[in-house]
């Protein structure tokens, strides 16, 4: 079959920014996936997204004409049902054979194999391979009913259709071109109203040619680039943009570079097809406003890129991507900075509105703020988050920790009502630390403040200092006790209060900070504070949050950090209280799963687990006066000079030598199971030999579970 090149190319007006480089990758994807199910496309074809705002394409290579056709067999019934005894066709036969458009002239190019324990009939048939007009057009309808598209438009068709201007289509954003090349022919398909051609429009202000003629599917990119002015390629266009925001800052003066952030080069790639890169720049006052206000308000509402100097403070330059390259371009900088310049006065006034007043004298109003509709208002809340605070400040370090955590939790939620904070939400926490060293107030109690919110997400820092921690302990725990309390349980892909961020935020402070604190009384403090609350049930605290969604979270972040899950559910299946001390029973698992003991021992353990599941009550107290077997006197023996020091290891914190002093239990181990009869019929001696292996279960399972380990 004929191989070549295919472009596919739909042009639309401007998509969603945001979502526009998953829109070209599933479009790309999707249309290549099912060409290669319908056998136009190699498994090897080489799959070129585009995606532009006003375009989704894709190019792929060595894409055939007609698919080869395939050789199919059918099996029709068992020999028995059939054919009679004569071996003619029965009337079950024929019948079938009618509906396949067959009579009984087909009967002897049937097929006898075996089928199972029997012998069935077959018809063997060649089905034609599929076209590339029927196979694209099967596969454009895919793609395009397959776009992961937040809200789709519904539009009037003008053209093309029975009734113009009532025939109606839904996509994300009105079509208004199909181009379908294969090698230089058009493909005859059809999508959104629209026939496919090889014409395509470029830039809207600066492309040189309008239509363009599109003569080869392999044109497309270099036509699109000289004639129309388009970087086609989403990656290619976002690369350039790199590039000139680098070579923009080196040029704008010595040591200054954009800020890095990948989520707003992603956006602005997706908001021009021809970069250019300009330097702007705006009045040095503003720089007395906290950096992260200014940088926000011109990342988020302009979608500039700040610029740093070299030790990372910000300047008074931006760089701006612009979607044209006028020659003078003067124009379209000043435009830029007499539009940035309202946007940081307005975070000026605030900024110096919001100091005439001090968090203190604001935190009485927090009990006009709802904090959700069974759980009270933002008053209140702060309220338990200081009693939590208190507690824990008092297990981590006494009562000068108490004292700093809860002068920091009360003043905590304040700067929510900063109209500085009212404008920019996100700047939450960031803006009270800096209102409180403006009221006077102790360092470390502004970092608290500040960092009573992270980590905010996946990978972000911890908070710095002993008050941060304790506050941003408290006020998570208070966030998942008080939702799991009223049944705000996170089901599925569905967790609108992002309690799994929480319950991770929790985890990683506990472990990484290595924290002695024990989680579930945590747990119960925070629960205590919720006494008050009308219709708080506890009992999704305890069933829910301490023993299913905490577990699953910190199983979920341990295997994050490499360890196997046998190593995981062999440590969590002892419901370990402090977690910082998981990591070390980890590594101690881990040791000891490389010992030669280990396999022997494990496997040991989960017999006696078993007979000890099986037994019931076998926590009595071993008499070495009722051995009868030399093995069992010699277990004991092994256990009195053995489980000492792995006992006083363990409780030193030193884990891996624990488990190494157990290692000596192997042979005395295998010998009594060699040699004893757990399960006699003497009652006494029975229940002396379970408690003895009771006490030895006991000493081998308290680092872990070694059971868990037998694979």
């Amino acid at each position: 079959m004929t191989a070549q090149n295919l472009l596919v190319e739909l042009l639309v007006e401007e998509l969603p920014p945001k979502a526009l480089r998953r829109l070209g990758t599933a479009f790309a994807d999707t249309l290549a996936a099912q060409l290669k199910a319908l056998g136009l496309a190699p498994a090897d074809t080489q799959v070129t997204p585009y995606a532009s705002p006003r375009r989704l394409g894709v190019h792929l290579t060595q894409v055939a004409a007609r698919a080869a056709d395939q050789a199919v067999r059918r099996k029709l019934m068992p020999v028995s049902v059939g054919l009679d005894a004569g071996g003619q066709p029965t009337p079950a036969l024929l019948k079938k054979l009618g509906a396949l458009g067959l009579d009984a002239t087909a009967v002897p190019t049937l097929q006898r194999a075996p089928d199972g324990k029997t012998e069935a009939l077959f018809i063997d048939s060649v089905t034609p391979g599929a076209t590339l007009e029927t196979g694209l057009q099967q596969a454009l309808h895919e793609a395009l009913t397959h776009l992961p598209i937040p809200k789709v438009m519904t539009y009037q068709l003008h053209h093309g259709t029975p009734l113009p201007g009532w025939d109606s289509v839904q996509f994300v954003r009105p079509a208004h071109g199909l181009v379908a090349l294969h090698g230089s022919a058009v493909v005859p398909v059809t999508a959104l109203g629209l026939a496919a051609g090889r014409r395509t429009r470029g830039h809207r202000f600066e492309a040189l040619q309008d239509p363009i003629e599109i003569p080869h599917a392999d044109q497309y990119v270099e036509l699109l680039r000289t004639r129309g002015a388009v970087i086609a390629a989403f990656e290619a266009r976002r690369a350039a943009i790199a590039d000139q925001l680098k070579a923009a800052a080196a040029q704008a003066g010595s040591g200054l570079v954009a800020i890095e952030d990948e989520a707003l080069l992603d956006e602005v790639t997706a908001l021009v097809e021809r970069p250019n890169v300009l330097a702007c720049r705006f009045e040095p006052e503003y720089l007395a406003v906290p950096p992260e206000c200014l940088i926000l308000t011109m990342k988020a509402n302009q979608k500039y890129f700040p610029l740093l100097d070299a030790q990372g403070r910000l300047t008074h330059q931006f760089l701006v991507v612009s979607n044209i390259t006028p020659a003078d371009p003067s124009a379209v900088i000043a435009g830029n900075e007499r539009v940035v310049r309202p946007r940081l006065a307005d975070a000026k006034f605030f900024f110096d509105q919001d100091r005439k007043r001090t968090l203190e004298s604001r935190v009485a109003q927090l009990a006009d703020v709802v904090y959700h509709g069974r759980l009270g208002s933002q008053g209140e809340r702060s309220e338990r988050v200081r009693a939590i605070a208190r507690a824990i400040g008092e297990r981590l370090g006494g009562a000068a920790l108490a004292q700093a955590a809860d002068t920091a939790a009360r003043l905590a939620k304040a700067d929510l009502l900063t109209d500085m904070v009212g404008e920019f939400p996100e700047l939450q926490g960031i803006m009270g630390g800096y209102y409180a060293r403006h009221d006077g107030l102790a360092e470390e109690i502004a970092l608290a403040i500040e960092d009573h919110y992270k980590p905010r997400f996946a990978g972000d820092d911890l908070p710095r200092g002993n008050v941060g921690t304790v506050v941003a302990l408290a006020d998570k725990l208070e966030t998942l006790v008080g939702l799991f309390g009223i049944g705000q349980i996170p089901t599925g892909d569905k967790d609108p209060f992002a309690l799994r961020r929480h319950a991770l935020g929790v985890i990683r402070m506990l472990l990484e900070q290595h924290l002695p604190l024990d989680l579930p009384a945590l747990i119960e403090d925070a629960a205590r504070t919720f006494a008050d609350v009308p219709g708080f049930d506890v009992r999704p605290v305890q069933d829910e949050l301490r023993e299913r969604f905490l577990p699953e979270r910190l199983a979920g972040y341990l295997r994050e950090q490499d360890f196997s899950a046998h190593e995981i559910d062999a440590v969590l299946a002892l419901h370990p209280r402090r977690l910082a001390q998981v990591p070390r029973r980890l590594d101690a698992v881990r040791a000891f799963a490389q010992l030669p003991e280990a396999e022997a021992l494990a496997a040991a353990n989960k017999r006696i687990g078993n007979i000890l599941k099986k037994a019931g009550d076998a926590t009595g107290t071993v008499d070495p006066a009722r051995f009868m077997e030399a093995a069992e006197r010699a277990l004991w023996d092994a256990m009195q000079e053995t489980v000492p020091i792995a006992d006083a290891r363990f409780e030193a914190g030193e884990y891996r030598a624990s488990l190494q002093a157990l290692a000596a239990l192997r042979a005395p181990v295998d010998a009594f199971f060699d040699g004893v009869l757990v399960n006699t019929d003497e009652a006494a001696l029975r229940a002396n030999r379970l408690a003895l292996l009771d006490a030895l279960h006991h000493a081998m399972n308290r680092v872990a579970d070694l059971a868990r380990l037998v694979i």
